[in-house]
């Protein structure tokens, strides 16, 4: 469900979350970044105080906007995501682990006497591409804006680009490791050769007598304790107007017609226009050689190829442009020639060029009524794009002034409605409704506003064409009524019910199983009517083919002992998988190189975050680390909602 910390965990420096390591993320991040550490001669006071790092701490409330910070910041890729789903799905930790190293890692560099020049820090800010002027130069005045807007200060940003500087550096050289030493390879290339025997049998639930109908008490306790089950995720009321070229007159005159074709006159004149193959050769002697082989007969490509080199083939050219890519005296030999004549070597800027005319093409000249249906053409769009702009802009520049009702009333647009959304344009009251593709622009804006936000304006397409949007109403994340889902509550509760009656049942077997008796045999005495049961056998090697498309019985199977029986939930509450391993069968990968070569390859791509994980670790010790377990643990459990994070869908 939250693929994006996946995603992060297995960056090269995916070490910012999963390890804690801050890497230099640039600007944007750093000016986002309101949260500071205390530590200075005032230390907060023990219960606000989440960790003590050295003789610096992080207060509670530096934790908690860092963490709300980092979920605005994911939520911007998964718009749907909610506290509680960043939270259970690591994301407090990971920005509390972040924090931590970060302080560590500043303690450590300075003990180690590391320093940033004001120069790289200088460097780093003015290479932001937002904080340049129309000159494309660094732009004092609206850096001071992006500081005042996010609330921080010149000085605050230079200190954390020197901080996140200073853990790069320290960091990257062992997160690069990847060298792994043949010994350190072998047990693990050896544990891919091992192999596995086993049996597989199954209880589906609706082997299980499916037991009398729900009373409504039963139903509401059932729903009271699964509410998480039927979470809708947070929707939204969208309000929009589309200004598209139907709304702008942009249709090109008669004297606009005539001028861009005075103005293009080159375009419509009469033309000798040549199809051209050509080989840029770096000496004088080789480039003479591939001629005569192409008068010879030989086709250039050919020719080329056989040189070490590639042909080019520039198509329906004109003297002058060609005489731009390459040179006037080339052009000039080229043009003098006609169609299946070899021309050069001739000498060009990067070399001597020989080339064969492929093809002569007169184009004739086109007359202005010629010419007008594609100038009409292309007039129009240019037209209607920069009307649209024009529009575009005005309206830009009155969304703080006026509201959206008005904007729709002053511009004579039609204004429309969505109703309740998901962020993909779902409409769960009607299930039957497709999410129109046309309205994933406009909902990815509606999703990344905050209430109370003033209408934005959206591009919706290559012409100009636009949205207004404003967001009318926000549906918090909540569980659907049970009156709303009754019939699906019933069924989840008998599928419920029938699932636990089916673990006693499956539970009993694996007993049994364990105390020595067939798995057969067990399985026989419940007197149900089961499938088969299957043999599996499998090398280790299968378990990494393809991690994420693993079957859970055969990752189980190689977790177990010989000779044990284990169990494991069926995927939708199907029933359950009993598992029992036969026989272990040992590898070596004692003279397989080739094993060994790929596992060595395989460690390398990960050992660097091992060993920087435990650098951070040792670094934490290094200066002293300690965590106020119940703080974080009563903020966590606050940002959850009160809830369990295993009650988190």
């Amino acid at each position: 469900m939250l693929s994006f910390f996946r995603r992060m965990i297995r960056h090269p420096l995916g070490a910012a979350v999963a390890l804690g390591f801050v890497a230099l993320l640039g600007l944007a991040f750093v000016l986002s970044d309101k949260s500071g550490l205390s530590g200075s001669g005032t230390p907060a006071a023990k219960g606000d105080t989440v960790a003590t790092v050295g003789n610096k701490t992080i207060a509670l409330g530096d934790l908690q906007a860092a963490v709300q910070r980092d979920f605005n910041q994911y939520r911007q890729e998964q718009p749907s995501l909610t506290m509680a789903q960043f939270v259970a799905g690591g994301g407090f930790d990971a920005t509390l682990e972040r924090l931590i190293d970060s302080t560590a890692f500043r303690q450590f560099a300075q003990k180690q006497g590391m320093v940033v020049s004001k120069q790289a820090v200088d460097a780093v800010i003015a290479s932001q591409p937002g904080l340049t002027g129309l000159d494309g130069k660094f732009d004092q005045a609206r850096y001071e804006a992006v500081l005042k807007q996010n609330g921080t200060s010149d000085v605050q940003v230079r200190t954390d680009i020197a901080d996140q500087t200073l853990t790069r550096q320290l960091i990257l050289p062992t997160i690069g490791a990847s060298q792994v030493p043949v010994q350190l390879a072998l047990p693990y290339a050896s544990l891919l050769l091992e192999k596995r025997n086993g049996t597989v049998g199954f209880i589906p639930s609706q082997a299980v007598a499916a037991g009398p109908a729900p009373t409504e008490a039963e139903l509401n306790t059932f729903y009271t304790r699964n509410l998480s089950r039927y979470r809708v995720p947070e929707r939204r009321i969208v309000r929009y107007a589309l200004v598209n070229a139907a709304a702008v007159a942009a249709t090109p005159t008669d004297a606009e017609i005539a001028a861009a074709y005075k103005a293009q006159a080159a375009s419509f004149a009469a033309a000798d226009l040549r199809t051209i193959a050509q080989v840029v050769v770096a000496d004088q002697a080789a480039a003479t050689a591939l001629a005569a082989k192409v008068r010879a007969g030989t086709p250039i490509e050919q020719a080329a190829r056989a040189a070490g080199l590639e042909a080019a083939t520039l198509t329906d050219q004109k003297k002058a442009a060609y005489a731009g890519q390459t040179s006037p005296a080339v052009a000039d030999a080229a043009f003098a020639a006609k169609a299946g004549d070899v021309v050069g070597p001739v000498r060009a800027p990067l070399g001597f060029i020989v080339a064969k005319i492929v093809k002569q093409h007169l184009q004739p000249a086109k007359s202005l009524a010629e010419a007008t249906p594609g100038l009409r053409e292309t007039l129009q769009k240019q037209k209607t794009a920069a009307a649209l702009t024009d529009k575009r802009n005005a309206m830009e520049d009155a969304l703080s002034k006026s509201n959206f009702d008005n904007l729709v009333t002053q511009q004579k647009l039609t204004p429309l409605r969505t109703p309740a959304l998901l962020a993909g344009g779902q409409d769960i009251d009607n299930p039957a409704a497709k999410p129109d593709p046309a309205l994933a622009p406009i909902l990815a804006a509606a999703f990344a506003a905050q209430a109370g936000d003033s209408p934005q304006t959206v591009p919706l397409g290559p012409d100009g064409s636009f949205a207004l949007v404003a967001v009318e109403k926000i549906v918090p994340a909540a569980p659907r009524p049970l009156a709303q889902i009754h019939d699906a509550v019933v069924r989840d509760f008998t599928l419920d019910r029938g699932q636990r009656e089916a673990r006693k049942i499956a539970a009993s077997v694996v007993a049994s199983a364990n105390k020595g008796t067939p798995l057969a045999e067990a399985l026989a005495a419940t007197k149900l009517k089961l499938p088969p049961l299957r043999p599996v056998n499998a090398p280790r090697a299968a378990l990494m083919a393809n991690p994420r498309q693993v079957p859970a019985p055969l990752s189980l199977l190689f977790s177990m002992a010989a000779k044990t029986t284990k169990l494991l939930e069926a995927p939708d509450k199907a029933g359950w998988i009993i598992v029992h391993l036969d026989s272990i069968e040992s590898g070596d990968a004692r003279g397989n190189d080739k094993v060994i070569a790929g596992t060595r390859a395989d460690i390398g791509k990960v050992i660097g975050r091992e060993y920087a994980g435990a650098f951070g670790k040792a670094v934490q010790k290094a200066v002293g680390t300690t965590r106020n377990t119940a703080a974080i643990a009563k903020l966590k459990l606050d940002m959850l909602g009160g809830v369990s994070a295993t009650d988190q869908p």
